[in-house]
């Protein structure tokens, strides 16, 4: 019998204690584990360890008979079905003896299928060739390096030069991005992290609330570390669609960027000092904490979505200038952003998935398409624990293709970022992304727009001239 994740929701699951079953889903490697032996199955694949479900009816311990490999996609498991109860480490449900059967299923769902699918086993040929030193291969770098140099490339979210702690020594920017042809980077300070932790389970969460100002406080350092790296690095600032467009051969680059508004602390006139004395031009909404704004994808909705403190943030944002960000928005707060704002929405890192988990950040179809319906761009990011290996990376952009358009997803890659290792781990990769986006079947025009034109058609339309 087939164990349907929907089973576990309801509690029908509860009644196959003791059967031989089978389930599909994904293996969550644990890190003490010995001869993979035991690993966590999971409804979709976990960027990182923020993404594991915080239920845990929603994953099932797996006890391998043999020895199971790491995966690059959904398995298929047979084993004998245990339902817990009382279980001191919460769980709910066990697959005893398992064993893998069937080839691996790339579980789509309702992810429209397009010719870049069709494709795939050439891409993994090519990306085979590349994922090595492209110098082996003058004429294809050649090829990608002028694909990178006919516009430009932008990165949608980034915390490069490690400006994430004030106590971190900074580490190179600008040359890395003239090496690999990264014109423009998204340059994000974190506003909540004073009150943020990287749990022992590995997620992001809320360990306290502020006291009244500390974020405020905590922005003016973290927007002056950028400063700092700016003008250590000697990065150009881009303010304006004149400064975007001195970018492609006066870069590197950063736009400055807020992942999350909480240094608002309700204080609306707070969005233009951040403007004027940072020149801040992209703005997140919500990070890893339920802010004044709204929820967010992984925790338990407080606000039914956007609050109207939000939506006025979102308007002050439209008529100074500023990109309005929705990433770890819930799709409530995205979807009525779009009602509130006047120009397109971004989401800048995150990736497609047919049914998101509870407590996932990747996004559906219809939540993507709610961003492209606003004319807006979806950033694909680059965590190896959604992506198993780059071909899957550089298929996520044609997936989110084929369900929003070309005209709607960019590069968003969290650099130094992640909580998972990166499958784009230096803006040196960028060529080598570009000559794979072109293996896949895209267009060397379809790959500039992919890799910064979108972004710098949003930016223009935010900003005005």
């Amino acid at each position: 019998m087939l164990v349907d994740w929907r089973d576990m929701a309801t509690g029908a699951a509860d009644g196959l204690d003791g059967d031989m079953v089978e389930i599909v889903g994904w293996l969550v490697p644990v890190e003490a584990a010995d001869e993979h032996h035991y690993f966590l199955l999971t409804p979709e694949p976990m960027c990182c360890g923020g993404c594991l479900p915080s239920d845990p009816g929603a994953c099932v311990e797996v006890f391998a008979g043999a020895g199971i490999a790491p995966q690059d996609r959904a398995v298929r498991l047979l084993g004998r079905w245990r339902r817990l109860r009382d279980d001191p480490a919460g769980w709910r449900y066990q697959l005893r003896d398992a064993r893998r059967v069937g080839a691996g299923h790339a579980v789509l769902g309702s992810i429209p299928v397009g010719r870049r699918d069709v494709l795939a086993a050439g891409a993994a040929l090519a990306l085979a060739a590349c994922s090595g030193d492209m110098a082996a291969n003058p004429e294809r770098e050649a090829a990608a390096r002028q694909v990178v140099g006919a516009g430009v490339t932008i990165d949608i979210h980034s915390h490069a030069g490690r400006i994430l702690r004030s106590s971190t020594a900074f580490e190179p920017v600008a040359a890395p991005m003239r090496d690999g042809g990264m014109a423009a980077i998204c340059l994000a300070m974190v506003a909540d992290s004073p009150a943020t932790r990287v749990m022992p389970d590995g997620r992001i969460q809320a360990v306290r609330i502020p006291a009244p100002g500390e974020l405020y406080r905590w922005s003016r350092t973290a927007f002056g570390r950028v400063q700092e790296l700016v003008e250590r690095e000697g990065l150009a600032v881009i303010t304006d669609v004149p400064s975007l467009h001195a970018a492609r051969s006066g870069g590197p680059a950063v736009i400055v960027a807020a992942e999350g508004a909480d240094f608002l602390d309700r204080a609306l006139e707070r969005v233009e000092e951040a403007y004027v004395n940072f020149r801040l031009r992209h703005l997140q909404l919500t990070h890893y904490r339920v802010n004044d704004l709204g929820d967010i994808q992984t925790e338990p909705p407080v606000h039914d979505g956007l609050t109207d403190f939000g939506a006025e943030v979102i308007r002050a944002c439209n008529r100074l200038g500023i990109v309005v960000d929705v990433a770890h928005g819930t799709y409530d707060l995205v979807k009525r952003a779009a009602t509130v704002t006047t120009k397109p929405l971004v989401l800048s890192h995150t990736s497609l998935s047919s049914q998101p988990g509870l407590r996932s950040r990747q996004i559906s179809v219809q939540h993507a398409r709610v961003i492209s319906g606003t004319g807006g761009v979806v950033g694909i990011w680059p965590p190896s624990g959604i992506f198993r290996d780059y071909d899957a990376f550089v298929a996520g952009f044609g997936r989110m293709v084929d369900a929003v358009g070309i005209d709607h997803v960019g590069l968003g890659s969290d650099m130094l970022g992640l909580t998972s290792p990166s499958l784009f781990p230096s803006y040196r990769e960028l060529p080598r992304l570009a000559d794979a986006l072109l293996g896949s079947g895209f267009r060397p025009d379809e790959v500039g727009k992919l890799l910064g034109g979108n972004y710098a058609r949003v930016f223009a339309a935010s900003v005005g001239s």
